[in-house]
């Protein structure tokens, strides 16, 4: 019983409480691996069969680590736990039970790779459009529909479903969801959403099963139990149901995976579930300093659906959180990696001590950027480097082949993406005929009815002819130009754009990031030559990356907060505080989505243990031309007795701007308010007969009567429309160009927003 001295009284209680559903409410850093650790170690140290207790998890990891120190208190029979993953945990009952559902035991799993596959066969098969049903947009669908227990003929009788599909053109998705099933079926496969799926199919529908595993778990245990969908809810409930022995771990506040179909609801309704939960609340936050657990605390206190909870630290108080301003996101990346030299420098630390976080993928371009030419070593984690994401390696090859026809690997890499008809067994003839007249691939398709038969060479002959075009192009343009027009012209933006996915978004956000980039060399004054070429030869020895030896460790971490859960760092960096990035833009529709992206900033800010440093900028390449930034609202939700700004501090003495500025902080801090404010917004002229400065408060709108979408794409200034949450408005601006026209419209109840077109699902009132 030793374990039990190196715990506090929260923390011993948790462990100690063996019996009936218990509920561990687990601040960050508070010990809760700690926790589950020892309360497994305390029942089996109490004579509880290891085989009868089931430990789940979100990650392989999180098990293996949790077994190896439950090894170390009670020997090997830790090894007879039930502990994995919820995939791998129902995978492994699956084997045992799944012939009652009709699947062979040694069912094939597929993964997204081999489902996505399936999917484009059954799409040609059917003659579908694959840019309207996308693959990935499918996939994610039929999973959608799994995690939450709908079959394929659930689906083809759900009427608002079917309804909502045939309003989008996509009224064969029930039948394709349908095909999809039983072609897995067939093939005796199961997909990785079917592992939990058919476990609920396979409880539902065979009662001895459900009792067989009742009796068998006698002791349940579910980690990160806010991330749980509704399908996993479901499970761990009916496997509760007997022996009632339920305890879960999790931290509302760390919820960040609504968009993956978590479900906040199952851990802040726990209660209502369990009545007779035991509830232990970890508030100890034993990782960071005092300071940086304040400003957590004051920023997720504006979140409304939450647990009480009062996380503190007996840390040092430790130093202020620096706000950092910058003009530009590569100034940005200047100024955090100028500050990670001289951190290390003062402080004596490691690379490995420093961690930067982004909201975006695309943000890494500019922190790479600056690493390089400060020579610090960096690994992405969770991802690719900038320059090693496929969308990226793509476009660059069509850049690499404009200027060298010759580059035999960049001509393979695009002649067929994105899709223009020609396959595997045409590219092995241009390969033979090539080695067999001495010549290179290109010259061979540019002669190509020599080689080919007539369909094939009609296709390779229209891709010589663009890559000619390219050339000619860029002889002439300066490198954004010429970039611009290749990835319009090859197809590949628009393969991108046609792909709405999470991911396929990510990668054309990737796209445009890298396009930004080359439109900041091009409007640089230090360089005569802003050819793309030039540009090229930056990016060939950019991406020479001669840092990552593989087994050098000592390096800055680069990540997505998404990525960071889990993990901690002596000093943190938190870029793109700024609105429409973070929170991001797509999660200032509902009071929901904006809580889950505050949750998503305190998890950025409790990663850090000593030191917090937060960045934002001005202005950012978007979408090719340079666009102003507002400061995140989040800012403003920081207690500023916790902040140290940085543009303020280091500003130049006698500067009457800045000394005004330096006056205004001075009156925060030392005033008793809890906010700060509007202090980082900028000044906004009043809009006239604005009622309401927040649409979060206002009363819900009740769209009219069979509200549908219309197309906008040719919206005026001066039109009335109507959205679905705001109400009715007029359209009183429009900016930018087709397809990311930016609207700014002055809505009756709420007062005026700024919406992108393509995302704003917006009815178009007929006078």
């Amino acid at each position: 019983m030793d374990y039990l001295k190196g715990l506090n009284t929260s923390q011993r209680q948790a462990v100690e409480q063996t019996q009936g559903p218990v509920m561990i409410v687990a601040g960050a850093g508070s010990g809760k691996t700690r926790v589950i650790t020892y309360r497994v170690a305390h029942l089996i140290s109490k004579g509880v069969d290891p085989f009868q207790i089931l430990v789940l998890t979100f990650t392989n990891k999180a098990a293996k680590e949790m077994r190896e120190r439950i090894m170390k208190v009670v020997g090997a029979e830790a090894k007879n736990i039930w502990m994995g993953t919820f995939h791998s945990v129902f995978a492994k009952i699956l084997r045992v039970e799944a012939h009652k559902i009709g699947y062979p035991n040694n069912f094939t799993i597929y993964d997204t790779d081999d489902s996505k596959s399936l999917i484009k066969a059954i799409l040609k098969e059917m003659n579908l459009d694959d840019k309207l049903y996308n693959p990935n947009f499918v996939y994610g669908r039929i999973s959608m529909c799994k995690n939450n227990l709908i079959s394929a003929a659930e689906y083809n009788q759900n009427e608002q479903i079917q309804a909502e599909d045939f309003s989008t053109g996509r009224g064969m998705l029930g039948k394709v969801y349908e095909t999809y099933a039983a072609r897995c079926f067939k093939a005796g496969a199961m997909d990785f959403d079917d592992l939990l799926f058919k476990t609920n199919v396979l409880l539902k529908e065979h009662p001895d099963v459900l009792h067989k595993y009742q009796h068998k778990f006698k002791y349940l245990m579910v980690d990160e139990y806010q991330d749980t969908n509704f399908s996993q809810y479901l499970i761990v409930k009916k496997l509760a149901a007997v022996n009632y022995n339920l305890c879960v771990v999790g931290d509302d506040a760390q919820s960040i995976y609504g968009f993956r179909g978590a479900n906040i609801q199952n851990i802040l309704n726990f209660q209502k579930d369990y009545p007779d939960v035991k509830i232990y609340k970890l508030e100890q936050n034993y990782r960071s300093t005092q300071n940086i657990v304040n400003v957590a605390n004051s920023i997720i206190a504006n979140n409304k659906n939450q647990l009480d909870k009062n996380v503190f630290s007996e840390n040092d108080i430790g130093d202020k959180i620096k706000i950092t301003r910058s003009f530009s996101d590569n100034e940005e990346g200047k100024s955090v990696a100028e500050s990670i030299l001289q951190e290390r420098s003062n402080n004596a630390l490691n690379w490995s001590d420093f961690a930067i976080l982004y909201r975006t993928n695309a943000q890494s371009r500019s922190m790479e950027e600056a690493l390089r030419k400060l020579s610090i070593p960096y690994k992405i984690y969770g991802g690719l480097s900038f320059y090693q994401r496929k969308e990226i390696k793509d476009l660059i090859a069509y850049f690499r082949l404009t200027f060298n026809p010759s580059d035999e690997e960049a001509f393979k890499r695009v002649i067929n993406y994105p899709a223009r008809g020609i396959g595997k067994t045409t590219i092995d003839k241009i390969i033979v005929a090539a080695d067999q007249q001495n010549q290179t691939m290109f010259e061979i398709i540019s002669d190509a009815a020599q080689h080919l038969d007539n369909r094939a060479a009609l296709s390779v002959s229209n891709f010589a002819t663009t890559i000619k075009s390219f050339a000619a192009v860029a002889k002439n343009s300066s490198a954004y130009d010429a970039a611009l027009h290749i990835a319009q012209h090859s197809g590949l933006l628009k393969d991108l754009y046609d792909d709405k996915s999470v991911e396929g978004l990510s990668r054309y956000e990737n796209i445009q990031e890298l396009l930004n980039g080359i439109k900041e060399f091009s409007e640089r004054e230090d360089i005569e030559d802003k050819g793309l070429d030039v540009f090229m030869q930056d990016i060939a020895l950019l991406t020479n990356d001669d840092n990552d030896k593989g087994d050098n460790k000592d390096t800055v971490s680069l990540m997505t907060i998404h990525s960071s859960k889990g993990l901690e760092f002596p000093q943190v960096y938190i870029v793109g505080l700024e609105e429409n990035l973070f929170p991001s833009q797509m999660a200032l529709n509902s009071r929901a989505d904006l809580e889950e992206e505050r949750r998503l900033f305190y998890v950025a800010i409790t990663r850090a243990e000593k030191k917090l440093h937060i960045s934002y900028a001005t202005s950012r390449f978007k979408f090719g031309s340079l666009i102003n930034c507002e400061p995140s609202r989040f800012l403003d939700e920081i207690d500023p007795k916790y902040l140290e700004l940085d543009f303020v501090k280091k500003a130049p003495a006698g500067n009457p701007f800045f000394e005004n500025e330096r006056t205004q902080w001075q009156s925060k801090t030392s005033s008793s308010n809890t906010s700060s404010g509007d202090y980082f917004s900028k000044p906004k002229p009043p809009v006239a007969g604005k009622v309401k400065t927040t649409s979060l408060l206002a009363k819900a709108h009740v769209p009219t009567e069979g509200f549908t979408p219309d197309d906008t794409s040719n919206l005026q200034v001066g039109e009335e429309v109507e959205h679905e949450r705001f109400g009715f408005g007029k359209v009183i601006n429009l900016e930018g160009s087709k397809p990311d026209i930016k609207a700014t419209i002055f809505f009756k109840e709420i007062g005026q927003k700024q919406l992108l077109l393509k995302f704003a699902k917006l009815r178009i009132v007929k006078n």
